[in-house]
Parts: structure tokens; sequence; C-alpha cells
């Protein structure tokens, strides 16, 4: 693993915890040359999975979009990093477990709703407006009236 500091390859694991769902491995490492720590994630690489996109076209999943999307659909709200990655997780897990090798995006984007409906609501209609297509003000309040009111 190359070093974010100096680049150099040089270095040892400190630490090693394996997540709760125990499909990834997050490393503790020091830098051999400039004593820098930084952490890194390992994870199982899912290879074959293809999504089917609503107008029909096949493209490779790719993770880093699905965590990109739902990062920005948290931007400024109080989910972590840490909860956005195990919804990913979670969602990639689920999804593997329903479908052979091919996903519809549908089910991709239905998944995701579900559980960030239950995370965070703000983040949960920002996410709803760009799958669901929202064209107008309207959609926006329909979908909003569907949520649970907020305990006080």
């Amino acid at each position: 693993m190359r070093c974010p500091k100096c680049t150099s390859i040089e270095d040892k694991v400190i630490d090693s915890r394996i997540s709760k769902e125990g499909n990834t491995i997050r490393r503790r490492r020091e830098c051999l040359e400039c004593g820098h720590r930084f952490s890194t994630t390992e994870s199982l690489i899912r290879d074959g999975m293809v999504v089917i996109k609503r107008d029909g076209r096949r493209e490779e999943f790719d993770r880093e979009k699905l965590v990109h999307a739902v990062r920005a659909a948290c931007h400024k709200r109080p989910v972590d990093l840490e909860q956005i990655a195990m919804l990913v997780e979670d969602v990639v897990d689920v999804l593997e477990a329903q479908y052979e090798s091919e996903i519809p995006s549908a089910a991709i984007g239905e998944s995701v709703m579900q559980r960030l409906r239950v995370i965070d609501q703000v983040a949960y209609v920002r996410f709803a407006s760009v799958y669901k297509e929202f064209r107008d003000v309207s959609e926006f309040m329909q979908e909003i009236s569907t949520l649970p009111k907020p305990k006080k």
C-alpha cells in the first residue's frame, strides 16, 4: 500500500478489524519511511454484476457510483461515512442474494431509498428526487407527504 504522505510502499499493519457484516476489513497502517499513519479498507471484489438500465442498456455495476450517489444525497446531513458504507454494503449484499448477475437499476434505487428513509428523511427525498425524476414541486410534496411525521 502506498503512503498518502510520502508515497513509499514500505508500511506495516498496526491493527486490523473485521466489519460487523464480515465482508470488509479495516486496517490501520504505519509508513516505515515517514511514520505517517493511515487507514485502508479491504472488501470483496464482486465480479460479473451487470445493471440493466431503464432504457434496456446494460453496464457493469460500479460500487463507487452508488457510493457517490448516496453521499450526494447525504451531503451536509447528520449521516456519517460509516453509515453510508454500511448502507451500500447492505444494498449490494441484498441485490446479490436476489439476482444472479443482472440487476435492474430500479431494484438498486428502491433498495437505497428504503434504507435512506430510515436513516435520514431529507437524504431520502434528495435521492428519490433524482431516482424518480421529479419534474415539479407537486411531486416533491407528494413524496414528502408519504413520510412519517417526526416525533417531538
